[in-house]
C-alpha cells in the first residue's frame, strides 16, 4: 500500500511527519512518498496532480498548505489535516519577505522570498478549492483539526463544503508531533487502509 504526504508552508518532504508516518507504517508495508512541493502555487498544483497520477496512492494525507492543495485532487482519498484553505490571506497579514525552509530541501535550497506573485499565485489556486464536490467525493475526505491551532482555523470552510460526517477535532496544536499522529492522524489512517 502506498501514501502519499504533502507537507505544508516553508517545508518539504523530509518533515518530521513524514519521517514519524513512515516509520509507524513500515512493518505493516505502507510505502510513505513525501515530495518536496514546488514553493510556487503555479507549479505545485501541476507537479502533485502529475505525482499522485503517477503513484496512485491508496490515500493522501497532507497538512497545513499541502491540504489546501491535496483538497483539489480529486477522486483520491484524502486526510486533511488543518488545512490553510486561505493562504494569500494568511501570507499578505503574516508571511511577507523571505523565509528559511524548516526542514531540507532535496535541491538544496535553504530558504524562499514570499512577493506579490506568489500571492498573486496562491489566490488563482484558491479559486479551484471546492469545486465539483459530489456526494461520491464527500465520501473520500477527512478533515482533521487541532483544537489549540493558532496559525488557522479552516474548520467553517470544511463544514461547509464536506459535512461533519468525516470532521474530527483532536487535542493538539497546528504542527503535529509523534504523540499527535499516534493519537489523531494513525487511527484515521488504519480504518481507511484496513491496517490492524
Amino acid at each position: 500500500m502506498k501514501i502519499i504526504y504533502a507537507h505544508g508552508f516553508a517545508s518539504a518532504g523530509s518533515s518530521g511527519t513524514a519521517t514519524h508516518l513512515r516509520n509507524m507504517l513500515y512493518e505493516q508495508g505502507v510505502q510513505v512518498l513525501s515530495p518536496d512541493l514546488p514553493t510556487s502555487p503555479r507549479l505545485a498544483m501541476p507537479f502533485l496532480h502529475d505525482y499522485v497520477e503517477k503513484e496512485q496512492p491508496d490515500l493522501i494525507v497532507a497538512t497545513s498548505m499541502g491540504a489546501f492543495y491535496a483538497e483539489q485532487l480529486r477522486g483520491y482519498r484524502r486526510i486533511l489535516v488543518n488545512p490553510s484553505f486561505q493562504m494569500s490571506r494568511l501570507l499578505i497579514f503574516r508571511g511577507m519577505g523571505r523565509h528559511e525552509f524548516r526542514n531540507k530541501r532535496a535541491d538544496g535550497a535553504k530558504d524562499f522570498k514570499v512577493d506579490k506573485q506568489m500571492i498573486a499565485e496562491f489566490k488563482e489556486v484558491e479559486k479551484n478549492s471546492f469545486q465539483y464536490i459530489t456526494p461520491e467525493e464527500k465520501e473520500l475526505v477527512w478533515g482533521l483539526f487541532g483544537n489549540n491551532d493558532r496559525n488557522v482555523n479552516c474548520q467553517p470552510e470544511f463544514k461547509k463544503h464536506y459535512g461533519t460526517a468525516h470532521f474530527q477535532i483532536f487535542d493538539g496544536e497546528h504542527f503535529l508531533n509523534d504523540k499527535v499522529l499516534k493519537q489523531a492522524v494513525l487511527p484515521v489512517i488504519k480504518s481507511l487502509l484496513s491496517l490492524a
